[in-house]
């Protein structure tokens, strides 16, 4: 089916943002680890049709699986406030491998204090670099976003201010995120592991033990990462009464009652 450049929202989501499940299978789309393997020329052809489609100047002939392909591939690898090509290392379709060689080695070598401290250096180390990837791109780290505040917005995308109780509860449901999306691999996979391990023939291949709890880390990650993320909305939306007077006086004085939502990216 040819693309109606007129008709066709490449913007609009495939699946209802308000559902759960909707989120699940978008972020299922988008955090594909298949992706980090795509030639930079794909990412770059994939940015220039998603900018051609806002344009509604796409090639004749163009297909809307492919203008789905392209839009899968930018939000994938460029950052949804700046439209930047994000580093590979902390783009969420990384996550299953960077997280599942990570996790798994952390719950593998525990045994000597130089081993432990080697892995949690390196786990913190990613975990920095992916949050600041995945950032509010007006508020480069989460300390100046609870002092300043975040950057929140009408339903037009225009900025209107910066709320430091927008910034607490974007924080607070990015912590939650994360913490569901490690929990099981960390929590299951050591009984998992302690019960292999006990089998006779486990004992003959104890060689195998760590890449297969790298392997069995990554069968985790490759569900509770769409899941975890998919737990709220990335796009907020938050009641001007909840803001602060301030600013609440300010939207207010400005819009009058036109305004009564906000919203701010709370990244991931």
């Amino acid at each position: 089916m040819e693309a109606d450049p007129s008709g066709f929202n490449i913007d609009a989501p495939r699946w209802d943002q308000c559902t759960f499940l909707g989120r699940v299978k978008h972020f299922f789309n988008i955090t594909d680890p298949r992706t980090v393997l795509v030639p930079e020329r794909e990412l770059d052809w994939a940015k220039v049709m998603v900018e051609k489609s806002r344009m509604g100047v796409v090639p004749p002939g163009t297909q809307v699986e492919q203008l789905l392909y392209a839009k899968k591939l930018y939000d994938s690898a460029f950052h949804p406030d700046t439209g930047e090509k994000m580093n590979i290392i902390g783009r969420m379709s990384f996550q299953v491998p960077g997280g599942m060689i990570i996790t798994g080695f952390m719950l593998q070598f525990y045994r000597t204090m130089p081993a432990v401290i080697f892995w949690q250096w390196v786990n913190q180390s990613f975990n920095a670099l992916v949050n600041y990837t995945n950032r509010n791109a007006a508020s480069p780290t989460s300390v100046r976003e609870l002092i300043q505040g975040i950057c929140v917005k009408d339903k037009n995308h225009n900025e209107i201010g910066h709320s430091r109780r927008a910034a607490a509860i974007g924080i607070t449901q990015v912590v939650i995120s994360r913490i569901t999306m490690a929990a099981p691999g960390m929590i299951l996979l050591p009984v998992i592991m302690e019960r292999l391990e006990k089998l006779r023939f486990m004992q003959k291949v104890k060689v195998l033990h760590a890449p297969l709890q790298v392997m069995l880390c990554g069968c985790f990650l490759i569900f509770m990462v769409p899941v975890a993320c998919g737990l709220f909305p990335q796009e907020c939306e938050l009641p001007v009464s909840f803001l602060e007077p301030e600013l609440q006086d300010t939207i207010k004085a400005k819009y009058g009652k036109l305004v009564p939502y906000v919203y701010f990216n709370k990244g991931l």
